[in-house]
């Protein structure tokens, strides 16, 4: 193992070893990501689910993907079985937790979209979401789950959680200029 830039070790590929000073030892040197944190959690008793599940950041401590997560999209029902991938900007979190503050019968929410996969509940009258999961280059289903009663609380619980767990720790000064931000957590 060595060290090539600082606070980055050098080790398997995506290991994801952290060390803040090159005079730590092997095992100090070694940090643990945060347990990946379920976005979206939707599933009904007839085994149909829709799931998001951010797993980290993207490029962590390179300033210009640092904010990106990456999360895991994993639709299961009787006729289909998927894990995509998807990419969350802060943008992404931000219109979503519009979307779940506006969210009525006749309306909708969703993520993504515009750059690759989308993913949009349209919630009905009786309790029922209709779920479209669209990647342009693999699939598009669409899942009908019976949501719980307190399904928009719960997510919106789960958005704070995400946000806790990978906060924004880089400002955008001027177009395509980028800093930490005075609060960033080393």
């Amino acid at each position: 193992m060595t060290l090539t830039e600082p606070g980055r070790l050098r080790g398997s590929p995506g290991d994801g070893r952290r060390c803040s000073s090159p005079h730590r030892t092997k095992a100090s040197a070694v940090m643990t990501e945060p347990a990946p944190a379920d976005l979206i959690h939707l599933e009904d008793a007839d085994g149909n689910r829709c799931i998001v599940r951010v797993t980290g950041r993207f490029q962590p401590g390179v300033l210009t993907g640092h904010d990106i997560l990456r999360a895991d999209v994993l639709v299961s029902a009787s006729f289909i079985d998927a894990r995509l991938n998807v990419y969350l900007f802060p943008r992404d979190l931000d219109a979503w937790q519009r979307d779940l503050s506006d969210l009525a019968p006749g309306r909708q929410a969703g993520i993504g979209g515009d750059r690759g996969l989308s993913l949009v509940l349209h919630m009905h009258d009786d309790g029922w979401l209709s779920v479209t999961v669209e990647d342009p280059d693999r699939l598009t289903v669409l899942l009908g789950i019976r949501s719980e009663e307190n399904w928009v609380n719960d997510h919106q619980e789960r958005l704070e959680q995400v946000r806790q767990t990978w906060p924004s720790e880089v400002i955008e000064t001027a177009p395509m200029a980028y800093e930490w931000s005075p609060s960033r957590k080393r």
